[in-house]
């Protein structure tokens, strides 16, 4: 595979493999995960906000999460090369070598559990190592086997936010499983209308994350509706249990109604474009349920 790769390299300038590197991040999502932690440890700090910490954990989850994608990218080169989606990035596409990305996987890995270890506590460093190992070697592997996928890659899509809890307090409790418990839901028909848009290109890939054999029909849309419908309850225990109050609570409520109601849409009309509007959906609901919570709590 590596003699494959070398002869596919690309020669670029110095500045397009440094863009190539950092294509390695995904740094959109790595911003969206960092952004959790910080959510996690502004919900979770008693008193003052300590800013530097709070910009250490954030920098610390930005570079832990860029070098687990950055491995999942180096372990499936091979078939991001039979998907459009995925077949120019930059180790498909031949812009870095293995070799490079693997460094520099590994560079932004140790450098990121440095910063959470100096700048939070040991449980917070540990648990974000364990994210990066079930991402990178369980959830990475399990993409071809199963939906089961979903359900192991959904520990670490939803860690962010209880990592950031420990952080400002030191350890876990009822608040952090909630804030986990939201996020960890959240992951179902976030990643379920991901994969019904991005179906035909998975299959060339042989991936299999679509539930119900992977049809999409009025069976997986309910189960969508199902997650979907979860959200609401839980979306309201923080202001239950006196963390956020009724504001959030009134924000979570229209929010969750709304993104319930995309989900009784792809039922209606089991259609790519109704997916496409639960999966653009997902991402407008997480970071504004995440910001009426934190101004809530502020």
């Amino acid at each position: 595979m590596n003699q494959g790769i070398a002869s596919a390299i690309v020669i670029t300038s110095p500045a397009s493999r440094l863009r190539a590197l950092t294509e390695l991040w995904k740094p959109r999502l790595s911003m969206v995960v960092a952004f959790s932690s910080v959510f996690g440890y502004v919900l979770g700090v008693s008193g003052p906000v300590n800013w530097q910490t709070l910009m250490l954990l954030f920098i610390g989850g930005f570079l832990v999460s860029g070098a687990a994608v950055a491995i999942n990218q180096v372990m499936e080169v091979e078939y991001d090369r039979l998907m459009d989606r995925t077949k120019n990035r930059p180790l498909p596409s031949g812009r870095l070598t293995m070799n490079e990305a693997i460094v520099f996987s590994a560079f932004s890995g140790l450098a990121g559990l440095l910063l959470l270890w100096i700048s939070t506590n040991p449980l917070t460093t540990l648990l974000s190592f364990i994210s990066l190992l079930i991402y990178c070697f369980i959830y990475t592997p399990l993409k071809r086997v199963g939906p089961v996928a979903v359900f192991v890659g959904a520990i670490p899509g939803a860690l962010p936010p209880l990592l950031g809890w420990t952080a400002a307090t030191g350890g876990i409790d009822h608040m952090a499983l909630i804030i986990f418990g939201i996020q960890f839901i959240w992951q179902f028909p976030h990643f379920w209308a991901i994969a019904w848009v991005a179906d035909d290109d998975y299959k060339k890939a042989g991936f299999k994350l679509l539930p119900n054999e992977g049809r999409k029909d009025m069976e997986t849309a309910f189960q969508i509706m199902i997650y979907a419908l979860f959200l609401l309850p839980v979306s309201l225990l923080p202001a239950r249990f006196g963390l956020t109050g009724i504001n959030s609570a009134f924000i979570a409520v229209i929010c969750g109604a709304l993104f319930l109601g995309q989900t009784f849409l792809l039922m209606k009309a089991p259609t790519r474009k109704s997916a496409l509007n639960i999966m653009f959906g997902s991402f407008i609901y997480l970071p504004v349920i995440q910001v009426s919570f934190m101004l809530d709590k502020i």
